[in-house]
């Protein structure tokens, strides 16, 4: 079996939210603090990847103890996302090699862009990260992981979620064209993003992420990329059989 760690849960401010005296954002209730939205899977022959890798990446790996990272997947480009690059850096002393970046285009032409000291010689300094970038346009493998893409719409922008073994991780989709759906039909494990009650223009919401976990028919769904609109023990008592709101650490085992 694979397992997979919601390192974090959050949608791009994190929860709670600076300066926000809400009763979600004061709640002791440690379901209710959500850092950015990231994941960290480790296959059951020990192949360890990330998808997104954000700004509080540092804290994830420390307190999860993440000691390898075979690959990352970039879901897209935006900081909440990406942010955290930097720390791959440690890795590469760690593993003693440049790590692959996996995405489609655009991700990879924001990457370069937004790190642009990583890929030109510059001073330094503690080191820079070594990474691989790797354009993503059809099935692939991380050893022995095979990692499929699935085309969602963020918005207006293209990116990624990633289908692997039983498990299909969507993050910041407003709208998954038929080709994405067929990637994720059959799927047992299905996490994908709620952003709050109110509609929004480039996230679903909660009832489109019910009415796609009706259409999918998985074992079981994960909400992710939560705002401060849901107090996890109270609103959890509102979702139907199956459906549950993912909470950072939670581990979940898949096939």
């Amino acid at each position: 079996m694979n397992k997979l760690i919601f390192l974090g849960t959050g949608t791009s401010s994190g929860v709670p939210v600076p300066g926000c005296k809400c009763e979600v954002c004061m709640s002791s209730d440690p379901r209710d603090k959500r850092l950015r939205s990231s994941i960290f899977i480790e296959s059951g022959a020990g192949t360890k990847i990330l998808v997104d890798i954000g700004p509080d990446f540092r804290y994830q790996a420390l307190k999860y103890m993440i000691d390898w990272i075979e690959g990352i997947l970039i879901t897209h480009s935006h900081q909440d996302h990406i942010g955290g690059l930097d720390e791959v850096r440690q890795y590469n002393f760690l593993m003693k090699r440049n790590i692959d970046v996996f995405g489609n285009k655009t991700a990879l032409k924001e990457i370069r862009a937004r790190f642009g000291y990583i890929f030109k010689k510059t001073q330094e300094g503690g080191g820079k990260p070594k990474i691989n970038l790797n354009c993503v346009r059809k099935d692939f493998n991380i050893k022995e992981l095979k990692i499929t893409p699935i085309s969602v719409i963020h918005g207006t922008i293209p990116i990624f979620g990633y289908r692997i073994g039983s498990l299909a991780y969507i993050t910041d989709a407003s709208i998954i064209p038929e080709k994405g759906m067929k990637k994720i039909y059959g799927t047992k494990l299905l996490v994908i993003n709620a952003l709050r009650r109110e509609a929004h223009p480039t996230h679903f919401n909660l009832d489109e992420a019910l009415k796609l976990s009706k259409i999918i028919k998985p074992e079981k769904t994960y909400l992710i990329h939560l705002t401060h609109n849901f107090l996890h023990e109270r609103d959890s008592l509102t979702l139907p059989q199956g459906i549950y709101f993912a909470f950072d650490g939670l581990t979940v085992e898949f096939d």
